[in-house]
């Protein structure tokens, strides 16, 4: 795993996901455009570069057993952040593509107030049929409306899903939008990390 800045005085903790064939080093090239010195990141590496071997879209069982593996994965992050004494109020999971599904479906089978949930361009993993109470937590959906990978209709269903279970969401669609990473998309999600640390 990756690590940014320190658990040492840090104000918050930022958990960075990678897509698919990818790494925490690509991942947390986002870090200093997310801003704040005193947030410590840390990104996890999904073995083989992949969280999952399926589309998102797919049947559950068909990514199983890597789907499970892969939120065991996210579970080890979460609760070394709670070993260092950083509440769940300020801890965030931001992932960008498969990592932003891969965030998005933790948030719903692990259900908690996170200080922030940050899918950028991603979707929940399978039906959205989950159950459990988010109690205000902010999430943010940020995506394109030309992708070929993650349909905007898959995220719109993401979106109701999560306000359902009593999530705050947020939804920045760019018009004309593939799936690539946008600087409109990343000044929200740093918008929304500033406010986890805001008095």
């Amino acid at each position: 795993m990756l690590e940014l800045g320190s658990e040492v005085g840090a104000s918050a903790a930022v958990i960075l996901l990678h897509g698919r064939h990818d790494s925490p080093e690509r991942i947390a090239e986002l870090a200093p455009r997310l801003g704040g010195r005193s947030r410590w990141f840390l990104a996890p590496s999904a073995a083989g570069g992949s969280w999952y071997p399926h589309s998102f879209l797919d049947p559950l069982e068909r990514n199983q057993p890597w789907l499970d593996s892969a939120l065991a994965a996210v579970d080890d992050v979460v609760e070394r952040v709670d070993r260092a004494g950083l509440p769940r109020s300020r801890t965030a999971l931001v992932g960008f593509s498969q990592g932003a599904c891969l965030a998005l479906e933790y948030l719903a089978r692990r259900p908690a107030r996170y200080g922030a949930v940050i899918g950028l361009i991603g979707g929940l993993i399978g039906p959205p049929d989950h159950t459990g109470r988010l109690d205000g937590t902010p999430v943010l959906l940020a995506c394109g409306d030309n992708d070929d990978h993650v349909p905007l209709a898959r995220v719109r269903e993401t979106a109701s899903a999560l306000a359902g279970m009593g999530a705050r969401v947020r939804l920045e669609v760019r018009p004309g939008g593939a799936h690539e990473i946008d600087d409109t998309g990343i000044a929200a999600a740093a918008e929304l990390l500033d406010s986890m640390t805001r008095p």
